[in-house]
């Protein structure tokens, strides 16, 4: 093993990132931000802690991210090919035990008795604009503030999620995914997926309008299933009974226009989608761009 530069060492985190695996033997490797080389692409924890000076190695922990984002830990003793796992990166704890959370529902584990926003962003893979919330049963999530720190130590598995919650002015589902229920039931948010025509609808009866802007404490709220969800995301969503601007009693901006689903008239909030990623999306990012729509009222108008 070497900690000096060579061209003739293939990088895994590029070739990670590209989606290919190392060919060679001679490979460069990340830990914590320092970068190695090393000439055999089988390798142990114990071989990388002493590799990167983590010392006494026993009471360190060293785990490798895969270019999807998740975390594995690797024992001292156990064997890694390089050449086969498609690790991209390595990190390392000095610390005695693991935590575990969970993270756009994918578990995973951690060396520290804290983790911050940045950390779980970037493990996320999500850019800069994402912002990322903590799991609340029974009560709103938590949206953590940029740089905030979160302890791991509490009863329980700590669930996180990102999504935006920016908005602008294949077949019908017949249930809602796992997660999605999962989510809602943990939350204790009643709801009935109903069926219109060909079209699949998910209410909410008395979603509460966190916006003093309005004249309505809660209103039913209907979200949309589109062919193929969750791949493909919902787009506008639909009050009932209609809310007005709390001190003018006009309409909202592009929420004066009515869609007719199931016996109701509907009030349309034309908030449209602009972003989804399948398979990290879920009804929960559709319910917080529901709220910072609501929010982003006006109070006078």
């Amino acid at each position: 093993m070497s900690h000096e530069n060579h061209e003739n060492y293939q990088d895994i985190e590029n070739l990670a990132q590209e989606g290919h695996l190392p060919t060679g033997s001679q490979l460069r490797i990340r830990i914590d931000g320092e970068y190695y080389l090393i000439d055999d692409p089988i390798v142990t924890g114990r071989q990388l802690l002493n590799l990167a000076d983590r010392n006494p190695v026993e009471e360190h922990l060293i785990y490798y991210l895969t270019p999807a984002g998740v975390l594995e830990d690797l024992s001292l003793e156990e064997k890694i090919d390089l050449r086969t796992h498609g690790v991209e990166r390595f990190l390392t704890f000095n610390s005695d035990r693991s935590f575990r959370f969970e993270l756009d529902s994918t578990r995973q584990d951690w060396g520290a008795p804290q983790i911050t926003e940045p950390t779980l962003r970037k493990l996320a893979g999500v850019p800069d604009n994402y912002r990322v919330w903590l799991e609340r049963r029974g009560t709103e999530d938590e949206l953590l503030k940029p740089g905030q720190s979160v302890p791991l130590t509490g009863a329980g598995v700590e669930r996180f999620y990102t999504g935006t919650d920016a908005t602008t002015a294949g077949s019908v589902p017949q249930a809602l995914p796992e997660a999605d229920t999962r989510y809602l039931r943990d939350h204790q948010l009643s709801f009935t997926l109903v069926q219109h025509g060909n079209q699949a609808g998910v209410i909410f009866e008395n979603y509460p309008i966190p916006s003093g802007a309005l004249d309505m404490s809660q209103a039913d709220l209907l979200v949309l299933l589109p062919p193929g969800y969750p791949d493909n995301g919902p787009d506008m969503f639909y009050l009932h009974p209609w809310v007005r601007m709390a001190q003018s009693g006009n309409w909202p901006e592009r929420a004066d226009q009515a869609f007719q689903f199931g016996d109701r008239d509907w009030q349309r909030w034309s908030r449209h989608n602009n972003v989804w990623r399948p398979g990290v999306d879920g009804i929960w990012t559709v319910l917080r761009r529901v709220d910072a729509a609501l929010r982003a009222v006006p109070c006078a108008a």
